[in-house]
C-alpha cells in the first residue's frame, strides 16, 4: 500500500512538472493575469518546505547521533560522507575540465551581450572558512539559513547529549517529538508538491521563454546529457557496487526528490523529501540525518560541471583564449566558492560572476548567463540531490554499526 501511494504521488509530480512547462511556455499574452496567482502558490509551497528544513535537520541529527551511540561512530559516518562528496566532486571537476573543450562548446556561436549588475561571490581563505564553521550566534545561523553552521552546531549539541547520557534525556526526547512533528508536516506538504512544482516551473518558463532555450540549445542539450550520463553511470554505479542496492529500484524511489529538486532548484528545500526517500530505501536515520544535509551543503558535483561548461561556452563564443592551466584555476576556485554555499535558487549567479572574472570573460556575459541560469540550475540541483541519496544508500552498506548500538536503536 505504501509503495502504491508513493508511486501515485510521483506520477502526480511528474504530471505537474510537464503541465507547468507547457503552461509557462503558452502563458505569455494569453494567461498573464494568472501569473500573480502562480507566483503566489509557488512562494507558499517553497516557504512550506523551507519552514521545516532547519528544525528537521537539527532534531534529526540529535536523534541520529543518539542512535549511533558513540562519538567514534558519529565521526565515522561524517568522515565517510565528506570523503564520498570530495571524491565525486573531484571526478566531476576533472570531467568538466576536458569534456566541454572536446565538444567545442560555443564555437561559431554569436551571442548578444546584456549588461547587468551582479556582485561576484567573495573568496575566503581556508582559515576563514574553518573559522566560520563554529557559529558565534546559533540563532543567527538558523535565521540566516547557514546550513553548514547549523550542521556543526547540531553535531556539537548531539555529541554533548551523548556524553551526558541520562541527564540529557529530556532534551533528546523533546528533539524526538519535534522530529516526528517535522516528518508529519512534511508528509502533508508532499501532497501539495504536484501543485507546487507546477507553479514553480510555470513561472520559470514564463520568465525565460522558448526563444531563450533555443538560442542556447547547444550548451543546454550537452549539459543535460552530461548530467544524465553522470547520474546513471556514476551514481548508479555507486548504488550498485558500494550500496549493493538495485539501481532501478533506487531511481524509482528517489523520483519524487529528483522532480522536486528539478522544479524548485533548491537542494536545501528538497531535504525533507529526500529524507522520506532514504527512509523508504531502509537507510538508517543515523546515516541519512547527517549525510543528506551535509550533501546539500558541500556536494557540488553538478555545479562543477555546470560552471566549466558555461565558462568554456562563453569563452569560445567571445573569442577568449582559455588554456588548460586557467581552467584548473577556475575549477579550484569554484570548489572553494561552493563550500558552504546555500542550496537555494540563484546561488550560482554570484559564483559565476567571480569565475567569469578569473577567466577574463567580458562583463556582458553575465546578462546572458542570468537569462538561462534557472534552466541550468534545475538539472544541476536534481543531479546533486541524487548524489546525496546515492551516498546515503552506499553508506548503508559501507558503515558497519556495532551490535550494541543497533540494539540500543531498536
Amino acid at each position: 500500500m505504501k509503495t502504491k501511494k508513493t508511486f501515485n504521488i510521483t506520477l502526480a509530480i511528474l504530471l505537474g512538472l510537464v503541465l507547468g512547462i507547457l503552461f509557462g511556455l503558452f502563458m505569455p499574452g494569453r494567461y498573464d493575469f494568472v501569473l500573480p496567482v502562480v507566483e503566489l502558490v509557488s512562494s507558499l509551497y517553497m516557504n512550506a518546505l523551507r519552514m521545516m528544513i532547519y528544525p528537521l535537520v537539527f532534531c534529526s541529527l540529535i536523534v541520529g547521533i543518539q542512535g549511533i551511540g558513540s562519538v567514534g561512530a558519529t565521526g565515522k559516518i561524517g568522515g565517510q560522507s565528506v570523503l564520498y562528496f570530495a571524491g565525486t566532486t573531484l571526478f566531476a571537476s576533472i570531467l568538466g575540465l576536458f569534456l566541454p573543450r572536446l565538444l567545442g562548446l560555443g564555437k561559431g556561436v554569436s551571442i548578444q551581450m546584456v549588461e547587468s549588475n551582479v556582485e561576484a561571490a567573495k573568496f575566503t581563505s581556508l582559515v576563514d572558512t574553518v573559522k566560520n564553521l563554529i557559529p558565534a550566534n546559533p540563532v543567527s545561523s538558523f535565521a540566516s539559513g547557514d546550513m553548514l553552521q547549523v550542521l556543526v552546531f547540531a553535531i556539537i549539541v548531539g555529541i554533548a547529549c551523548l556524553t551526558l547520557g541520562k541527564k540529557a534525556e529530556p532534551f533528546v526526547k523533546l528533539c524526538q517529538s519535534l522530529n516526528e512533528i517535522c516528518i508529519k508536516v512534511i508528509s502533508w506538504v508532499m501532497y501539495c508538491t504536484p501543485v507546487g512544482v507546477f507553479c514553480s516551473i510555470a513561472a520559470v518558463m514564463y520568465a525565460n521563454g522558448l526563444d531563450t532555450m533555443i538560442a542556447l540549445g547547444q550548451v543546454l542539450i550537452a549539459l543535460y546529457l552530461t548530467f544524465f550520463l553522470y547520474i546513471v553511470l556514476v551514481y548508479g554505479g555507486i548504488v550498485k557496487l558500494l550500496g549493493k542496492y538495485s539501481v532501478g529500484k533506487f531511481f524509482k524511489t528517489v523520483l519524487p526528490a529528483a522532480l522536486n529538486a528539478f522544479g524548485t532548484c533548491s537542494s536545501s528545500a528538497t531535504i525533507p523529501i529526500s529524507k522520506r526517500c532514504a527512509d523508504e530505501m531502509g537507510v538508517p536515520n543515523e546515516i541519512s540525518s547527517l549525510a543528506l544535509p551535509l550533501g546539500a551543503t558541500i556536494n557540488m558535483d553538478a555545479v562543477s560541471i555546470l560552471m566549466s561548461f558555461m565558462i568554456v561556452f562563453f569563452a569560445n563564443a567571445c573569442g577568449v583564449e582559455l588554456n588548460l592551466g586557467l581552467m584548473v584555476v577556475v575549477m579550484l576556485s569554484n570548489t572553494l566558492l561552493s563550500i558552504g554555499a546555500p542550496g537555494v535558487p540563484g546561488s550560482a549567479i554570484a559564483c559565476f560572476a567571480a569565475l567569469s572574472t578569473i577567466a577574463g570573460l567580458p562583463a556582458g556575459v553575465m546578462g546572458v548567463y542570468i537569462s538561462v541560469n534557472t534552466l541550468c540550475d534545475m538539472g544541476a540541483t536534481c543531479c546533486n540531490v541524487l548524489g546525496d541519496l546515492a551516498c546515503a544508500v552506499a553508506m548503508k552498506h559501507t558503515v558497519k554499526m556495532d551490535a550494541p548500538q543497533t540494539a540500543k536503536k531498536k
